[in-house]
């Protein structure tokens, strides 16, 4: 089962400072690697479209390998606080910058530059390695070595190749319920006002081939409340509530988030 999470734009809206609101956007990016997320999707909810450019621009930077930040993301003031973001350290990111460790089968992500009409790929060992797939020039890429140190030959992979996680995906939606009608495979909604989440309940899910999305409400409204009369026209969703009797007025989406995400996880077999 692949797990997907869904989250407003306007999560950020009880934080007044942007230091702050990127330090939010570091701790929500955190909870989505420690459990293995597959797609953040950010839908708009609320006026404040600001708010969800800087929380998509964000989750993509911290999910792109450090060596590479500097050529995708040019400087920007959205990333004006990027030194209080705490790194994911996901597979991804963990890799020697020493050739000699490099070894046949090894993936890494790189970007396709160009030299002298040639492509090549920067994997971040100071060492161009040739490149003969479709990746345009100045993207981003995933490779997997065929041969290591010294010849280096590579060959370009899908991220669904990857036996181990490689990180999330980040996709931006105009409303929560055109995903959540597009969405084919299992949702979750937490709510308050759900039934208290079960192991019974939560094996369907998790025992499942189909991929889950969660779906998260935002400081001002839940989720009940932001589909309005379109609640009743989801299909495939089950209304859960992960935190019964609260003694807190609010549970907050990071705390949510990280909460809910780990009584599913517990019941994960992989």
């Amino acid at each position: 089962m692949k797990l997907s999470v869904a989250i407003p734009e306007s999560a950020l809206s009880d934080e007044s400072l942007k230091i702050d609101k990127t330090r939010k956007i570091s701790v929500l990016a955190r909870a989505c690697a420690i459990f293995k997320i597959d797609i953040i999707y950010v839908y708009q909810e609320g006026n404040n479209k600001t708010d969800g450019g800087l929380m998509m621009m964000i989750l993509k930077y911290l999910e792109t390998p450090q060596f590479l930040r500097r050529r995708l993301f040019p400087k920007m003031n959205d990333l004006k606080f990027a030194g209080v973001l705490h790194p994911l350290r996901i597979p991804s990111h963990i890799t020697p910058a020493n050739p000699k460790k490099i070894n046949r089968g090894d993936i890494r992500e790189g970007i396709v530059v160009s030299i002298k009409g040639k492509k090549f790929v920067d994997v971040g060992i100071n060492q161009l390695i040739q490149f003969f797939g479709k990746t345009s020039i100045g993207k981003r890429v995933t490779i997997q070595f065929k041969e290591g140190h010294p010849t280096f030959s590579i060959k370009e992979i899908e991220k669904n190749e990857i036996p181990v996680y490689w990180g999330y995906n980040v996709k931006e939606r105009a409303n929560l319920f055109s995903l959540l009608d597009e969405w084919k495979g299992n949702i979750i909604i937490t709510s308050r006002k759900g039934k208290t989440a079960t192991r019974e309940q939560l094996s369907k899910y998790t025992n499942s081939d189909q991929d889950t999305l969660v779906v998260f409400g935002s400081p001002e409204k839940g989720v009940h409340e932001i589909l309005g009369s379109k609640m009743k026209n989801v299909q495939n969703a089950k209304v859960l509530n992960f935190f019964p009797n609260q003694a807190t007025e609010t549970v907050r989406l990071e705390e949510a988030l990280l909460g809910t995400l780990a009584i599913i996880n517990s019941q994960r077999s992989s």
